[in-house]
């Protein structure tokens, strides 16, 4: 069984990953105050739409943590807006190696600018998970990844408006809401949401100048000739 899961996962890499390369990106920087205080489980911040041109709340709250803003951006595919994408943590990081383990909340928010057919959006997360992963970590975790692929099955697109929530909630693992609603039961591996997160802000991001601005640092002149 692992075998072949693992054979689907690499499947999905080869069959989209020139397309994936060919997107061109641009950003827009944001920044929040840290939060204090306890709250709610995963609540209203992720809700089922929030309009397009709308700001990101500087603080939400994650399992009962509250967790800051640490940068937004856009993500452009050709010449047309198709997300924006927030990063939220516990402390303010600037790298993907910061990034905290098991034990702190984090959230990456989605918000989509254009009609995007979900089933592929799936397929591009397992992607891009596995190109920021080694082959022995991508085996232990082809089983959580084509579950992530597989909730979106059940949405034919998203509109503009659309939110994507995931959430990292310790204790129980990576809750994924689609639309407001959560789209399953949480996948457990702390692992799996360190991968997922590098999709944008890892290694090897599918686009460099968002993930600067979701670690919310200035653009560098490498980093602008990458995309």
């Amino acid at each position: 069984m692992a075998t072949s899961c693992l054979t689907m996962g690499a499947m999905v890499m080869a069959s989209g990953l020139a397309q994936a390369r060919n997107e061109v990106p641009a950003t827009a920087s944001a920044a929040g105050a840290r939060a204090d205080g306890a709250a709610t489980s995963v609540e209203a911040s992720a809700r089922s739409s929030l309009a397009p041109g709308a700001a990101f709340p500087d603080k939400v709250n994650v399992g009962g943590r509250a967790v800051a803003l640490n940068g937004a951006g856009i993500r452009y595919r050709a010449v047309f807006q198709v997300y924006r994408a927030a990063l939220y943590t516990e402390k303010p990081i600037e790298r993907y190696a910061q990034l905290a383990g098991a034990a702190e909340a984090k959230r990456i928010h989605m918000v989509m600018l254009r009609e995007v057919n979900a089933n592929e959006l799936g397929t591009m997360f397992v992607r891009g998970i596995l190109e920021n992963m080694d082959k022995a970590v991508a085996t232990r975790l082809t089983p959580a990844m084509l579950r992530m692929s597989a909730l979106f099955n059940e949405y034919k697109r998203l509109e503009p408006g659309d939110a994507i929530t995931l959430d990292w909630v310790p204790g129980k693992g990576t809750v994924v809401t689609v639309k407001g609603k959560v789209a399953s039961e949480p996948i457990p591996e702390a692992e799996f949401y360190h991968a997922l997160a590098g999709i944008w802000i890892g290694a090897t991001p599918a686009d460099w100048k968002l993930r600067d601005a979701m670690l919310g640092v200035s653009a560098s002149t490498e980093t602008a000739n990458r995309n």
